[in-house]
């Protein structure tokens, strides 16, 4: 029987992942390509023959999802499986009748066929939209099950975006751990969190072969955290299912994929950030919450903002350093660095777009909505650099650094500069501690 010839339609993430699982080694398929968006600089790459299995021994290449119809075309490509997040549904179908008018079938993977289950309780965390305030979910989460005396290891969603093949299992333990793995600013700003409380983290390519090494950690382990990337639903069989809520984008959660997916899955949906959203926007999250999942158990909680240095804001012409993917695909017109700033006194956000260089400023040009914010981005050395001499460049009195991770520790900054962090705040009855109280009991995992 003829084999099915498959294009995988990812972000170096979701993409290699369904490979593994559906398409590996399954003698029913054959995947002539990888396309490749969201990403700076991860198409005209391959996914190596080192980790594509013994069907594909020159690997596969990764193309430009710009080439999407004439790939269909040139290699008689009989179905398109889409595989990456944070999209919107009128994005998502735009790429099917894309898919469809070339002759091919679209098609969407659920948690069935790509789900691995675990030997260890898991708890996954995911949210309905990228910078909804997942990662501080996960790290409490983490802490109340520490305060346990409980082994926590946490696997991050993907970003692969350097030697595939050496990234196949990381494991972060220490900050030097980020240093000798290469990260980019976009993966230090997940992992550095977690291994500055104590816990550990692991990522990478092969999500079988970093759940068996994560079950198996030297360290211990009772308990796997999945901290989720962007809106997508989770790699893990889950036994709790937390997902966040953003009230700044209401209706967001039902209108992005797979964020919905998520929503409807959730076992705690945590509506964040109440302190900064408005009431209506409160409002709407919390009816749409209830109208597709009304099993699941609300939490409301503030974003808790503190300043390092915040002398240096007050009255100040500053400029604003979000997070990057929460800027560009994330659709946000406000971070925690912008609340600070509106809170502290700020006499104006200084507008970046005037002194952006290089790859910032093709940033700008693909996300024209940014406004008068500068993302983070350091997906490479090259911007990397770029961010530096944006900054730099940048004519303002300080510099707000509102990221995860302090910058000042891979970049240079010739002007003062203060750091935000942000913490979850829970303001309502049952709260994450009663939750995890029950997950631990469920699970036999009291350690007290």
């Amino acid at each position: 029987m003829k084999r099915k010839n498959i294009i995988i339609i990812g972000a170096a993430g979701r993409d290699f992942h369904n490979f593994n699982m559906c398409y590996r080694d399954n003698e029913l398929y054959n995947v002539v390509a990888f396309t490749a968006a969201q990403i700076p600089d991860i198409d005209d790459r391959k996914y190596p023959a080192e980790l594509a299995g013994s069907l594909y021994p020159d690997g596969i290449p990764i193309y430009s999802q710009d080439r999407l119809p004439e790939l269909i075309k040139e290699l008689d490509v009989d179905e398109c499986v889409f595989a990456y997040s944070d999209v919107s549904y009128q994005t998502i179908m735009n790429i099917s009748a894309i898919v469809n008018s070339a002759g091919a079938d679209f098609t969407l993977l659920g948690p069935k066929n790509t789900a691995l289950k675990s030997t260890k309780p898991v708890i996954s965390v995911c949210a309905v939209r990228t910078g909804s305030g997942k990662s501080q979910t996960s790290r409490k989460i983490i802490e109340l099950l520490m305060e346990n005396n409980l082994k926590v290891v946490a696997v991050r969603h993907p970003m692969p975006y350097g030697d595939l093949v050496a990234q196949k299992v990381q494991r972060f333990a220490t900050i030097e751990d980020l240093k000798k793995h290469k990260c980019t600013i976009e993966e230090m700003e997940e992992y550095e969190p977690h291994v500055i409380r104590g816990n550990i983290i692991y990522a990478g390519v092969d999500y079988e072969a970093i759940l068996r090494s994560a079950e198996n950690d030297p360290d211990g382990c009772d308990v796997i955290l999945w901290d989720g990337g962007n809106n997508d639903f989770s790699f893990y069989h889950a036994d709790l299912t937390v997902t966040i809520v953003d009230p700044h984008r209401p209706g967001h959660e039902l209108s992005y994929y797979p964020g919905e997916v998520c929503l409807r899955m959730a076992d705690v949906a945590v509506i964040n950030k109440i302190d900064s959203a408005s009431k209506e926007g409160i409002d709407i999250v919390e009816a749409n919450i209830k109208k597709v999942n009304p099993k699941a158990q609300i939490i409301k909680a503030d974003s808790k903002i503190t300043v390092d240095k915040p002398d240096i804001i007050k009255g100040k012409r500053v400029l604003v350093v979000e997070d990057g993917p929460t800027l560009t695909h994330g659709e946000m017109k406000i971070g925690a660095g912008t609340v600070a700033a509106e809170r502290i006194g700020a006499a104006e956000l200084v507008d970046p777009r005037p002194y952006t260089v290089g790859k910032l400023k093709e940033t700008f040009n693909i996300y024209p909505n940014i406004g008068r914010l500068l993302p983070a981005m350091g997906y490479g050395e090259q911007q990397l650099k770029d961010l530096e001499e944006t900054i730099n460049k940048t004519d303002c009195d300080a510099v707000i650094i509102g990221t995860p991770i302090d910058l000042s520790r891979v970049i240079h900054i010739n002007k003062p500069y203060t750091r935000v962090h942000y913490e979850l705040d829970e303001v309502t009855k049952p709260n994450l501690n009663d939750v995890i109280e029950k997950f631990i009991k469920d699970h036999n995992l009291d350690k007290k």
